[in-house]
């Protein structure tokens, strides 16, 4: 698999023009970006708009989801890979080596935009008012990148770029509340993965469940699901998965008949004061405390 460290190689390799700046590209795709078949990875982050007619985008080895104006976000050295691409309209695709942020405090905000790490088909559907919004943007951008560079050049373009990556995070939240009606709700379709996960007696062979097991499961990736699950419940998976295994040592520990030990044991947990902490910061009290006021 090839990988490109810099824009230059990654131009080069699918035969576009030299790109304008070294750490900076800004591509119209039905002219400047003929996207042949190929896997690679780079140091860049890609943000991309496209309509496609025919073909397959994979990221992180998952089918992306074009089915209608969509967008795209993939981040520095995640696996990209094209096949028999055919765009129904023009797009665009921004390619932001990760050094061109170094000192800009977009550098620091980059982790809270979690599509990033959707690597699965939940690439980011638009209006036809979000699109145009998105364009406005775009358009912004390339004027800026086309005109001679000077000392605002680089923050101003950052600037287009942070804001549309803040309107991209208000349409998916959106997104989220639309799709719930059509997917089912996720909460849901969550605690049915954990109580299988606990009839099967996954506690004691596997331990305690992590989020990329369920969303494994839901055939999501664990940042989008609970980025969705925030969205519903406020809360995040592992705040969920918590909750849930504290609901199952309370129904224990009422019961009277095991120990805080055992029950920990019993739920996943390797050790009895780590179960301990957790669920006083649940409860407000210890377990044993828990079971003395409710056993009597």
């Amino acid at each position: 698999m090839q990988h490109y460290s810099t824009l230059a190689e990654l131009h080069k390799a699918n035969g576009w023009a030299p790109p304008e700046h070294p750490l900076i590209s800004v591509l119209a795709c039905q002219t400047d970006c003929p996207l042949g078949d190929r896997e690679f990875t780079s140091d860049c982050y890609m943000i991309g708009f496209k309509k496609l007619k025919s073909g397959v985008i994979l990221y992180g080895r998952t089918e992306y989801d074009h089915s209608n104006g969509s967008m795209m976000f993939t981040k520095p050295r995640q696996i990209i890979e094209i096949k028999n691409l055919e765009f129904e309209e023009k797009g665009f695709m921004l390619l932001i080596h990760e050094d061109y942020l170094n000192g800009h405090e977009l550098h620091k905000a980059m982790p809270k935009y979690g599509y990033f790490d959707y690597e699965v088909n939940e690439a980011l559907h638009l209006s036809p008012r979000e699109e145009s919004m998105m364009w406005e943007l775009y358009d912004k951008i390339r004027l800026e990148y086309e005109n001679n560079p000077d000392e605002y050049s680089r923050e101003i373009i950052l600037g287009h770029i942070a804001s549309m990556l803040m309107y991209a995070q208000r349409y998916y939240k959106r997104q989220f509340v639309n799709r719930t009606e059509v997917s089912g709700k996720t909460a849901t379709r969550f605690h049915e993965v954990l109580q299988d996960y606990y009839r099967k007696g996954l506690l004691q062979t596997q331990g305690l469940p992590s989020v990329n097991q369920i969303a494994d499961n839901l055939h999501v990736s664990s940042r989008y699901l609970s980025d969705l699950l925030k969205q519903e419940t406020g809360k995040t998976a592992m705040d969920l998965i918590h909750i849930s295994l504290i609901g199952e040592a309370k129904n224990l520990l009422r019961q009277g008949q095991q120990g805080v030990a055992e029950i920990a044991y019993q739920l996943g947990f390797e050790n009895s004061s780590y179960f301990t902490r957790l669920f006083k910061k649940q409860t407000g009290m210890k377990p044993l405390e828990f079971k003395r006021l409710h056993v009597n």
